[in-house]
């Protein structure tokens, strides 16, 4: 099984070593293994759990929403519980893309009409 450095999992997830320190300490991130000297060592499923942990920061979820979805995850019966946490941020996530796409038509507008008086 491979396993890598705090360092490597920083690298490779692109979080920070301080942030990954958090998740853990917040119950973000599930407890990580550590070695016989006490030296964390993440596994594949670590990182792919960082992988999706980026992909809900990325996407604006507060942390106090992620601390949640942590919990909810060290309990298998909580599934529903999860679908529910991600269907409402998935429904933020696409009224945010939709009020960022009427700012993208007003501002095409705007510069439409600005390159109409540059060029009558």
């Amino acid at each position: 099984m491979t396993t890598y450095s705090p360092a490597e999992a920083a690298a490779l997830s692109g979080f920070s070593l301080d942030t990954l320190r958090y998740y853990e300490r917040e119950g973000i991130l599930p407890p990580v293994a550590r070695s016989a000297g006490g030296h964390r060592k993440f596994s594949e499923a670590d990182l792919g759990t960082l992988g999706f942990l980026r992909c809900l920061r990325d996407t604006g979820m507060p942390i106090e929403k992620l601390r949640r979805y942590g919990a909810l995850c060290r309990d298998d019966s909580t599934v529903r519980e999860r679908i529910a946490l991600l269907e409402e941020h998935a429904a933020a996530v696409r009224h945010e893309i939709e009020e960022l796409l009427r700012q993208q038509t007003r501002l095409d507008e705007k510069l439409a009409w600005y390159r109409e008086q540059a060029h009558p």
